[in-house]
C-alpha cells in the first residue's frame, strides 16, 4: 500500500476541541504513505495541540487561522487552495459547521474554504446534543447539499463523559476514507460493478407473524455506501430495515422482504465484478403458509413444517456464467470463529469469507461496531480490530479494489 498513492497533496485544517489531538496520528499515517501535507492551524485547536508538533510530523509550514502579511506574501489563500489535492478539516467543529454552511470569511481558514475548488472533507467532533441540535443539523444538511464529504461523527463515549453520536471517527477510518477517495480516481473508464446484500430476511407463517433474525443491515449498508464512493457501480439488495439510508448518491437500492425475493433480486443483478453477502437470510421458511392469522384458540398444540431457503450465497458462487469474479461471504459465529468460517469458505465455495463473533454483544447484530477476520480459501487471515462498521467497511473495500486490480 506504501507506494501506491504518489506526492498527493493535502491541506489540513485543524479546528478546536479535544480529538485535536488524534489528528497528530492522523498525520503520522499520511506522511507514511507519501502524502503531502500543509497545515492551517485554527485559534482554539491551537489549546489542544502545538504548531511545533504538527511541524515535527508534517515536515511542512503550519498556517495560523489568521491573515497574516507573512503567510500570504509565501503562499496566499487562493494559492493555498489551488496547492493541493483535497482538502481535510479535522475535528470539524460545531461552528466551524455554521460558518462554512453560511458561507462566511471572516478568518484565514474560512476563507480557504470558500475560495476552494478542491473536495472538501469534514469530520466532526462534538457533544451528541450539541450534534443532534436542529440549528446543527440544518448546517449539516446545507453542506451536504453543497456536496461537502462527511467522514462520522461515530458513536461512543465523549471526553464529557456523554454517549451518543458525535465523537471524531479515528485516524485510522479518516485515512482509509481519504485512500479510497484517491483510489476511486483509478476507477475511470473501468466501470466495475458490486452487489450487496444486507438486513435480515422475513418468512411469514401468515399475515402477521413470520421468522427472522437480528440483523439490523448495518454492515452491508455501509459496505454499499464505501464500495459506492469508491466509484463501483454499486446495487444494494436490503431486507426490512429501520436505516437511513436515503441521500445516496448514484447508489441502486433494492428493498425486499423474504429470501425468495433477494434471490430473485440477486439473480437478475449479474453479471457484477463483486458479490459482498452480507445480508442474514433465514435457512427456513414456512411450507403451509396460511393465508389467515393463525388462532391460537384453535390449536391446542401447534408445530412448525419448514422447509430450507435456497442458499443465495452457494448459488452464486457456483454460476459457471456470470459468477462474479470476486464473491465474499459473511459468517456469524459464537465460537472456532477460524474453523468455522473456513469451513463455510469452502462448502459455500465463494473467494472469501468475513467472520465475527455475535456472542460479543458489543459487536454484530444492532451494534454500530464491528470486530471481523477476513479469511481466504488459503486461509490467509486479516484482522479488522474494533472499530465502527463504517471503518470496517472502508477497509474491507479497500481490499476488494486492491483484489480486482490485480
Amino acid at each position: 500500500m506504501k507506494n501506491s498513492i504518489i506526492t498527493k497533496k493535502i491541506l489540513l485544517i485543524i479546528g478546536g476541541g479535544i480529538a485535536a489531538y488524534k489528528v497528530l496520528d492522523l498525520i503520522r499515517s499520511l506522511k507514511k504513505n507519501n502524502y503531502e501535507i500543509k497545515t492551517i492551524v485554527t485559534k482554539s485547536g491551537k489549546e489542544f495541540i502545538t504548531p511545533l508538533s504538527i511541524v515535527a510530523l508534517s515536515q511542512n509550514k503550519v498556517y495560523e487561522n489568521l491573515f497574516d502579511p507573512n503567510n500570504e506574501g509565501e503562499m496566499d489563500h487562493i494559492a493555498l487552495s489551488r496547492w493541493c489535492d483535497l482538502i481535510l478539516v479535522a475535528p470539524t467543529t460545531a461552528n466551524l459547521m455554521a460558518n462554512f454552511a453560511r458561507g462566511e470569511a471572516n478568518d484565514f481558514a474560512s476563507t480557504v474554504i470558500l475560495a476552494a475548488n478542491k473536495p472538501i472533507f469534514l469530520a466532526p467532533a462534538m457533544n451528541v446534543e450539541m450534534w443532534n441540535n436542529p440549528a446543527n443539523q440544518e448546517n449539516y444538511k446545507k453542506l451536504i447539499k453543497f456536496k461537502y464529504k462527511f467522514i462520522g461523527p461515530d458513536q461512543g463515549e465523549m471526553a464529557c463523559g456523554e454517549f451518543g453520536v458525535g465523537k471524531m471517527s479515528s485516524p485510522d477510518e479518516i485515512f482509509t476514507t481519504i485512500q479510497n477517495f484517491f483510489l476511486s480516481k483509478n476507477f475511470l473508464n473501468k466501470n466495475f460493478k458490486a452487489l450487496v446484500t444486507a438486513g435480515p430476511t422475513r418468512e411469514y407463517l401468515d399475515p402477521v407473524r413470520f421468522l427472522s433474525n437480528e440483523s439490523s443491515g448495518k454492515q452491508g449498508f455501509e459496505i454499499a455506501k464505501s464500495l459506492n464512493e469508491i466509484g463501483f457501480k454499486t446495487k444494494l439488495i436490503i431486507g426490512p430495515n429501520s436505516l437511513d439510508i436515503k441521500d445516496q448518491d448514484n447508489l441502486e437500492i433494492i428493498n425486499v422482504s423474504s429470501a425468495e425475493e433477494m434471490f430473485e433480486a440477486c439473480k437478475e443483478s449479474l453479471p457484477v465484478d463483486v458479490a459482498v453477502f452480507a445480508a442474514a437470510v433465514a435457512d427456513f421458511k414456512s411450507k403451509n403458509y396460511k393465508k389467515n392469522k393463525i388462532k391460537k384458540q384453535d390449536h391446542e398444540n401447534f408445530s412448525l413444517d419448514l422447509e430450507k431457503n435456497i442458499d443465495i450465497l452457494q448459488f452464486i458462487s457456483k454460476q459457471n456464467i456470470n459468477r462474479p469474479k470476486l464473491v465474499v461471504g459473511f459468517a456469524a459465529e459464537t465460537e472456532n470463529l477460524i474453523e468455522n468460517a473456513h469451513k463455510k469458505l469452502l462448502s459455500k465455495h465463494c473467494d472469501w469469507m468475513v467472520v465475527n463473533n455475535v456472542a460479543d454483544k458489543s459487536i454484530g447484530f444492532n451494534s454500530d461496531f464491528n470486530e471481523v477476520f477476513l479469511i481466504s480459501k488459503n486461509k490467509d487471515i486479516v484482522k479488522f480490530d474494533k472499530a465502527s462498521k463504517s471503518e470496517i467497511a472502508k477497509r474491507l473495500s479497500n481490499k476488494i479494489f486492491h483484489s480486482l486490480m490485480q
